[in-house]
């Protein structure tokens, strides 16, 4: 994960998940990206070993670093935060090569195949209307056929870079160019589901079960409903329709070995599936009286006395 001392310890799933963990008897081992490497035929990290303690200041302790086998440990967690780069594809390629015996999660391969915004065009007949390009002209005619659309950058996270354009917006035109210079990446357009304003709905699957729901409402005058630019988490149930949505991937995702999933859904479609650091646990927890970082470490814990 990214470095443990820039976590907000009420918001971020990987502490829930690193103390359930603790709880359990497992000793904690911590290192970043930048700490991962290759040597004489196996994977190194050069790590530091972790004690929580569940307080707002002082919530962590940090043993001397040293350099160990990651082949050594029973479990790995991927929890490097996004944006989806290649520091990010380099990670999976070099956790590909740890021995089986020890469960990574989620799978490195297949978080490698599974970009959250490409991973769900698997499943077209769930999305929006759904355009990936960076030709203007095609653009134009989905907006034409649309009318209000979303542009985004494939590999963005946390809402950065993304646009509502109405069919009167002058501002289309100017908006692709800076994305191609900025970048040599198609871009995703979608439909505007204006249904949106009511909420953009986290569903958090494992192993490829629904186990809770957040829903997380835009602030006024914005089009984003992520919790980093403003968006205020409050309290729902999955609905009929998004548990059919749910059962229609879930097997695919236990198939994949992605086992903590986070999906988006707005107005009853599929925006987005998140297998890279999923986040929402803190929220279904505090409204459900819920604890799903124990369903994460059970279902981590079979698969373990499975192997």
């Amino acid at each position: 994960m990214d470095h443990i001392s820039t976590i907000d310890i009420n918001n971020d799933s990987s502490f829930l998940i690193a103390l359930e963990a603790q709880k359990r008897g497992f000793q904690l081992f911590h290192y970043e990206p930048k700490n991962l490497f290759y040597d004489k035929s196996l994977v190194y990290a050069k790590v530091q070993k972790l004690l929580l303690k569940p307080l707002k200041t002082n919530f962590f302790s940090l043993s001397k670093p040293k350099t160990v086998p990651l082949s050594d440990f029973d479990v790995i967690l991927m929890r490097q935060d996004p944006p989806f780069d290649m520091s990010y594809i380099a990670a999976t390629h070099l956790l590909d090569l740890i021995d089986k015996k020890t469960i990574i999660v989620n799978n490195p391969t297949e978080v490698r195949n599974a970009p959250e915004k490409l991973f769900m065009l698997r499943y077209p007949h769930l999305l929006p209307p759904t355009l990936i390009t960076q030709d203007i002209t095609l653009i134009e005619d989905f907006r034409k056929e649309h009318h209000d659309i979303i542009i985004k950058p494939l590999f963005g996270n946390g809402g950065a870079g993304v646009f509502h354009i109405n069919k009167i917006d002058e501002n289309l035109n100017s908006l692709i160019e800076m994305f191609v210079k900025i970048s040599k990446e198609p871009l995703m357009i979608q439909k505007y589901i204006p249904e949106v304003r009511n909420g953009d709905k986290r569903i958090i699957l494992i192993n490829g079960v629904a186990k809770g729901a957040t829903n997380r409402i835009p602030k006024l005058g914005e089009a984003r409903s992520n919790m980093h630019v403003g968006g205020r988490a409050e309290k729902t149930k999955i609905s009929d329709e998004e548990y059919d949505i749910c059962a229609q991937i879930g097997p695919d995702l236990k198939k994949r070995g992605l086992v903590f999933v986070g999906i988006d859904v707005i107005g009853g479609y599929l925006t987005e599936i998140n297998v890279t650091s999923p986040t929402g646990i803190h929220e279904i927890n505090a409204f459900n009286q819920v604890h799903l970082e124990i369903d994460i470490w059970n279902c981590i814990e079979d698969i373990l006395t499975e192997n």
